[in-house]
């Protein structure tokens, strides 16, 4: 995969360049800032972009980054890293699009095979939110979908929460001791809980159904 990196730290900038090089990708192009990442990427294609969220032009500027690229380049994928897991931070990212997009801890990307399996996902056109958001806000469900969220069992929650971090069913079924195929029917109960009577794939109507948990939390925080 051909990535575009933009992060202001000098150290952890290097540091995730040689993490991806290893990892097998191709770094085509390494700012500090967005404005120069632009540049760069306005000569040189990716397939996906890396972004720290707090860097230059602004204090958010990975997030104002992000926007312009998926107006000039929409098929990019996009990676934010920050230090902290804020929902305030994901409602923006939700606002610039659902698809090919992912937010992680820095610390937690510190390894190939967690980084790997990230820009994977994304190459696919998922949506990876780092698991300890995830979970902060499907258990503190609010705003308009209260009345949904309201709806789901305990063990609902529990699924929810690890569809959200991304496991499989089988690594939901492992986690809650549960089998495969009660997971199967826990997922069906959620989807009709939460009004997802789609023609569209489980696999999109799993991220449906964990965005209308994210989405509740707007204007809340």
């Amino acid at each position: 995969m051909r990535v575009a990196l933009a992060e202001d730290g000098a150290l952890f900038r290097e540091g995730l360049q040689l993490l991806l090089q290893a990892a097998g990708h191709e770094v085509v192009a390494v700012a500090a800032g967005g404005d120069e990442l632009l540049a760069l990427l306005a000569a040189t294609p990716a397939d996906a972009a890396v972004l720290d969220i707090r860097m230059p032009p602004e204090p958010d500027g990975g997030l104002v980054t992000a926007e312009r690229i998926r107006g000039k380049w929409p098929e990019m994928g996009l990676l934010f890293l920050s230090h902290y897991a804020e929902s305030h931070y994901l409602m923006r990212i939700l606002d610039i699009g659902t698809d090919a997009i992912g937010y992680r801890l820095k610390e937690k990307v510190g390894s190939v095979e967690v980084l790997t399996d990230t820009l994977a996902r994304i190459a696919e056109g998922e949506i990876v939110i780092e698991p300890v958001l995830a979970k902060r806000l499907v258990e503190r469900p609010r705003g308009a979908r209260r009345d949904e969220v309201a709806t789901l069992s305990e063990r609902e929650i529990d699924v929810l929460r690890l569809m959200a971090e991304g496991r499989s069913n089988g690594g939901i079924a492992g986690q809650l001791f549960v089998t495969p195929k009660a997971v199967e029917k826990h997922i069906a109960s959620i989807f009709t809980k939460l009004n997802l009577h789609t023609d569209a794939a489980e696999s999109h109507r799993r991220v449906l159904a964990v965005l209308t948990y994210l989405r509740s939390q707007r204007g809340d925080d």
